[in-house]
């Protein structure tokens, strides 16, 4: 039945439309993935004025009619993120952060801890980007997309070897297999160093503000691990998780 919704939402990303009206692809606590239209909100007086960014976090009433396109009727700032904007490393992690979101839940089921996690990434970027302790980092976006595969039921078997069961010389991985495996199966994998694996397992563990150090060999080889795994197993591919990293090692 049409009809309007209030909703919480994080604006993903926006596209121009018309002359004046604007798309965005919207991700919310219940509702999953949607996209609305503002309409005349590139116009100067627009009533919605420069609300309806990306990252910005809103509350919303949006109009459901027959079309899958839902019309915005009103927004309030709950967070605008206006320090992250003044901030390059920090808006480029937000956006690969709203990015990876949009491709890997990409309907309309509903993932409030997946929302909860994204409120809370951005929180870090725009905190961090304001002189404390920055979360634009290579390994904050990893532990990021570690726990948006754990989101999805796609987290990597980090503690057996996942051909075998074998819990013990876990030597390599494998992105078919959907983790670690051990040396007499690691033909099916890559290498993965005891440090990669390490990061890994810790950072499934702790909180996106505690995101434990590794080197940089050992993110690369995290990186891998983790692209491979959504590949293989969502039929997703996402972008480099920090700019200048190398997903083949």
């Amino acid at each position: 039945m049409p009809g309007s919704i209030k909703t919480e939402a994080v604006v993903l990303r926006t596209l121009r439309y018309g002359e004046a009206d604007r798309i965005l692809h919207l991700y919310t606590p219940h509702r999953g993935r949607i996209a609305a239209i503002a309409k005349g909100v590139r116009r100067a007086k627009s009533r919605f004025g420069g609300r309806l960014e990306p990252y910005f976090r809103l509350h919303m009433v949006l109009y459901e009619g027959r079309s899958e396109l839902l019309t915005v009727t009103s927004a309030d700032t709950v967070t605008g993120h206006p320090r992250l904007r003044e901030h390059g490393p920090s808006l480029d992690s937000a956006a690969r952060a709203c990015d990876a979101i949009a491709r890997l839940f990409e309907t309309t089921d509903p993932h409030p801890g997946v929302f909860a996690l994204l409120c809370n990434e951005l929180a870090l970027l725009d905190a961090g980007a304001g002189g404390g302790r920055s979360h634009a980092t290579h390994a904050n976006q990893l532990a990021f997309r570690l726990k948006l595969l754990l989101a999805a039921g796609l987290a990597p078997q980090l503690a057996a070897c996942a051909s075998c069961g074998e819990a013990d010389h876990l030597a390599a991985f494998s992105g078919a297999a959907g983790g670690v495996v051990c040396s007499a199966c690691e033909a099916t994998g890559f290498r993965l160093g005891e440090e990669a694996h390490t990061f890994m397992t810790a950072a499934l563990g702790a909180s996106l503000a505690e995101v434990p150090a590794a080197g940089e060999l050992a993110l690369r080889q995290a990186e891998r691990a983790i692209a491979e795994t959504v590949e293989h197993h969502a039929h997703v591919r996402w972008r480099a998780a920090f700019p200048g990293a190398r997903q083949r090692l």
